[in-house]
């Protein structure tokens, strides 16, 4: 039986004879992983001479370890998998070279080993549980910088993409082929239709729809989001007109505050102008309601918009039922809501009030006595349902 110092002396010579034949090994091994792993070369991402600069550092890093008890160098593993990352090469491509390079070291070792009889049988098994850890250090390091290097990227592109979103709400983009680049960065159509969304956060700091971008993209609709300090915004584009009843269900289903969504738009320099319209799209969300569109909803979105003034609307129209008892005030201001709900009709609000017909008609007389508003004359209906809606919206 050989001492463990002799064995390691036996190695040492072999990865030293190894060692002087380092550009016919790295040159050998370069051709392996050619003819192996499928379209791994490639004069744009990996091209042969790099390639054969790879192994020939390979070579240079393992089997000196091989000769000592010092561990492995694996700086080159490190920048090798950024480098790879960084030219897009498919890291299982990455992975298998780097397993048929492992294959070619250990059976050059043993033919070496085989040619000059450097290594007794004990050697060789002590070798091949050296060089296999070092060869699993060695791609493990690689694989590692690999992956980092791709979230870098990631976390870099995503910061971009945030930063054009924020300058697209804020009109800081105009020209057509500044717009156009930009569209192309957030992957999304430089074309219209598009809408805004706009929800509420959860809290500070906390998105309200993390995967959001995901989910519409799986049903063809692709969108760009930021983070703001009280909202989460996205610009979505809509290539059908379909689409904006998917874009409501994904947004309902997955909502946990008010959501507000804006009119269509062509341009993306309407950017700005449209977060505007999903921002007054929230203030007019109803009770009950998760997602509200701004068209959808013009006279609730209207009375939230300008609350000033609609706090005058409300003081100069409905002020008067205010001298009439709290109880009876919501009374009639239940009765002027049901009406408008039921298209002006007595008999349907009634029913929804489960009170008779007459009684409805009573109570909106009374109601026209003291605004002094004609529920028949257009002008009066759309002044006393702008001022409901204002009163509706302070009581949430």
């Amino acid at each position: 039986m050989y001492e463990d110092a002799e064995l390691d002396r036996q190695i040492a010579r072999l990865a030293t004879a190894l060692l002087s034949r380092l550009d016919e090994l790295a040159e050998t091994m370069a051709e392996w992983i050619q003819g192996e792993v499928t379209a791994y070369v490639d004069s744009e991402l990996v091209p042969y001479a790099d390639l054969r600069e790879d192994c020939r550092a390979q070579l240079r890093s393992i089997l000196p370890t091989l000769c000592g008890p010092e561990a492995a160098d694996i700086s080159y593993a490190r920048h090798s998998g950024r480098q790879r990352a960084a030219l897009g090469v498919p890291l299982a491509k990455v992975m298998e070279a780097y397993r048929v390079g492992g294959r070619f070291i250990w059976e050059a070792l043993v033919a070496e080993a085989q040619n000059t009889r450097l290594l007794g049988s004990e050697a060789l098994v002590r070798a091949a549980s050296r060089i296999w850890l070092i060869l699993d250090d060695f791609t493990d390091a690689m694989a590692g910088a690999y992956r980092d290097a791709v979230a870098e990227r990631i976390v870099a592109q995503e910061h971009e993409r945030s930063a054009l979103v924020a300058a697209l709400l804020e009109a800081r983009i105009t020209e057509h082929e500044t717009l156009w680049e930009a569209a192309e960065i957030l992957r999304i159509s430089h074309r219209g239709p598009f809408v805004v969304v706009a929800a509420e956060v959860p809290e500070v700091g906390r998105r309200a729809f993390p995967d959001m971008e995901v989910r519409l993209r799986s049903v063809g609709m692709s969108s760009a989001w930021r983070l703001l300090a009280d909202l989460q915004v996205g610009i979505v584009v809509l290539p059908e007109s379909g689409r904006m009843d998917q874009l409501v269900a994904a947004l309902t289903v997955h909502a946990e505050h008010r959501v507000g969504v804006s009119p269509r738009y062509s341009r993306l320099d309407g950017t700005r102008e449209a977060l505007r319209f999903a921002k007054f799209a929230i203030l007019g969300t109803a009770a009950g309601t998760k997602v509200t569109l701004f068209d959808s909803s013009p006279l609730a979105v209207t009375a939230a918009s300008t609350p000033e003034v609609m706090a005058r609307i409300v003081n100069s129209t409905l002020g008067p039922l205010d001298t009439t008892p709290a109880a009876d005030r919501e009374v009639l201001l239940d009765t002027l809501e049901a009406w408008r709900d039921c298209g002006g009709s007595t008999e349907r609000a009634a029913k929804q009030l489960f009170v008779h017909p007459n009684t409805v008609r009573q109570r909106l007389r009374r109601i026209a006595e003291l605004t002094g508003c004609t529920l028949t004359a257009p002008r009066d209906v759309a002044r006393l349902c702008l001022a409901l809606e204002a009163v509706r919206q302070q009581a949430l």
